[in-house]
């Protein structure tokens, strides 16, 4: 029992695992005491997310650490290892370019990646666009030649030959020394030697009439511009940071990192990934992940929801932290706070997949039933005109509708009225589920009201059979509205993605029963009831079916509705006359 293995539990620091029927690991969490963390998923009301995980919990695991920041590091690394599906995944592990000068005797000029830096290493950058940094270097070689050959030649290469390498090979010394010291200056920002050298260069060449030498100086200092420009928005004040903005709803985080190196923005990290429990608490679990691939800077910038937890997150990324203020970033916060907010909306409004709306739907079911929600059954009753009940029965099973398991039934004429009809057809569908042993649905859907779900309710009581039952109510224009359940009626809104999902399951159980309809119809013979009625063919008689449940719905129905429909008056009087 989970209860017993509870009560167990130690009060002190560590990691949980849960699991669930087939024993995967579903989520991994960290707390300062096991023991007040995990009770707590039990007890009290939780969101969506932590409802629908509870549900799927029926074991669980826990490694004991000294402390919380052991615990924190073991979360992040259980994390990598099981990728649990409640847990977040850490989408975004690039790694940027750096222009790297060598620690040798001789120093190149190289482009290099490193997830860890090793220490002593000169390096300049980061660089996210790739071919701005192959640009800077082939620049840097024609302005300042440093050797590229590795190892040394005995022999003066290409380079040489062309004036983009001082030819250690070729002499006996080479005072690299100025050089490395204007790249430097040139890669830290200061730019206006470098541009000076060049302008007295090109003027130079221009006095001596070489035109062509002129030239090139002249396209090497216009490219060396292009690259400066490409910095983005300036902060002098800055030098190596990261701006961190968070944006949350109850299901999903929007983590927005703004990345400044020298006072320049040169990149940013966007993502929104799902969470359980406490928001904090996640975003400093997924910015330790995230350091472990990047490179911390000298400072990271956090908003003040995070001040109380400067401290512990100091220590876990062993950076600087410092809390926003007007005076302290507060311009760049509003901008990463302000992009973190829009990217939640887009990620709900559009970028979350079929699968994922399907599944935030089912989650949501979940919720409403105490259950977890993955396989439906629905049903959809109508009546020939006058004659039988039919029913039809649409399957959703695994994130799809599984046509296959789909079902028709015809009820006998001596069942008189709906009620008896469906509860006629449940008994006969699931008493053969029961003799043959076969997995029950997870939740019933009805297509219709009160009626509907008092029989359906009644057929399962009588079977003995514990399956969540829940009404698709319309209005009385045919527009679904409610989620119909035993002891509440929930009102459904329209923008959510619980209503379209529900929708969809009304749409497609409804046409299925259409179909069905229109099958039978064929069959009939041309004494049909409604083949006498002038003015009636087949193409305004799908049209009715559409629109109507049955022979009554149509009988109420107004001049207006069937003018709406296309179809004359004189066909509804005809019908009232004959059903009178």
């Amino acid at each position: 029992m989970l209860s017993d293995k509870i009560k167990n539990l130690p009060n002190e620091p560590g990691c949980y695992l849960f699991q669930n029927e087939k024993q995967e690991v579903i989520y991994v969490g960290k707390a300062k005491n096991l023991k007040n963390r995990v009770k707590s998923y039990f007890t009290g009301s939780h969101n969506k997310k932590t409802g629908v995980l509870v549900l799927e919990i029926v074991d669980f695991s826990y490694i004991l650490t000294n402390n919380e920041l052991e615990a924190l590091i073991l979360e992040a690394n259980l994390i990598k290892s099981y990728s649990p599906k409640y847990n977040f995944k850490l989408m975004d592990d690039k790694t940027y370019p750096y222009i790297e000068i060598t620690n040798e005797k001789h120093p190149r000029l190289i482009i290099s990646r490193y997830k860890n830096v090793p220490p002593g290493k000169r390096l300049f950058g980061p660089y996210p666009n790739s071919e701005s940094l192959k640009e800077t270097v082939k620049l840097l070689h024609k302005v300042y030649p440093l050797r590229r050959c590795q190892p040394i030649g005995k022999k003066p290469c290409f380079y040489y030959h062309i004036n983009q390498c001082l030819g250690p090979c070729a002499q006996k010394e080479v005072d690299y020394v100025p050089n490395i010291n204007l790249i430097v200056k040139f890669l830290e920002g200061n730019n206006k030697e470098i541009f000076k050298q060049i302008k007295t260069s090109m003027e130079e060449a221009s006095s001596r009439l070489e035109f062509e030498k002129a030239i090139e100086y002249r396209d090497l200092l216009f490219n060396l511009n292009k690259i400066v420009e490409k910095q983005f928005i300036n902060d002098n004040k800055l030098k190596s940071c990261d701006i961190v903005a968070f944006y949350y709803n109850e299901d999903d985080i929007s983590l927005y990192i703004l990345r400044m190196h020298r006072g320049n923005v040169f990149d940013n990290h966007q993502i929104v990934f799902n969470y359980v429990g406490n928001v904090v608490e996640n975003i400093v679990t997924y910015l330790y992940l995230y350091y472990q691939e990047q490179i911390i800077p000298e400072e990271i910038i956090l908003g003040k929801e995070m001040a109380l937890d400067k401290p512990n997150i100091q220590n876990i990324l062993q950076a600087k932290i410092r809390i926003v203020s007007k005076k302290n970033q507060g311009d760049l916060y509003a901008l990463s706070l302000k992009n973190a907010q829009e990217n939640l909306l887009k990620y709900n409004l559009v970028h979350k997949s079929k699968f994922e709306i399907m599944q935030e739907s089912l989650d949501e079911l979940s919720h409403i039933f105490d259950k977890k929600i993955d396989y439906i059954e629905a049903f959809d009753n109508s009546q020939l005109f006058g004659q039988s009940f039919v029913t039809a029965m649409i399957v959703f099973k695994e994130f799809k509708f599984n046509k296959k398991f789909y079902r028709k039934f015809t009820v006998e004429k001596e069942y008189q009225n709906e009620y008896d009809a469906f509860q006629h057809v449940l008994i006969r569908h699931y008493q053969r589920f029961l003799q043959m042993g076969v997995q029950m649905p997870d939740l019933i859907l009805v297509d219709g009201g009160k009626i509907q779900f008092n029989a359906c309710k009644q057929a399962l009581d009588y079977l003995k059979l514990d399956i969540k039952l829940g009404a698709l109510k319309k209005n009385n224009k045919h527009q679904l509205t409610e989620l119909l359940l035993e002891d509440k009626t929930i009102v459904l809104d329209k923008n959510s993605h619980l209503y379209r999902f529900l929708l969809r399951i009304s749409d497609e159980v409804h046409r299925f029963t259409l179909n069905f309809h229109l099958q039978l119809k064929k069959k009939e013979d041309k004494n049909s009831l409604l083949t006498d009625i002038k003015g009636l063919g087949i193409k305004r008689y799908q049209t009715l079916l559409k629109h109507f449940k049955d022979i009554e719905d149509i009988k109420n129905a107004s001049c207006q509705d069937f003018q709406k429909l296309n179809i004359p008056c004189s066909v509804l009087e005809q019908i009232k006359k004959k059903y009178s």
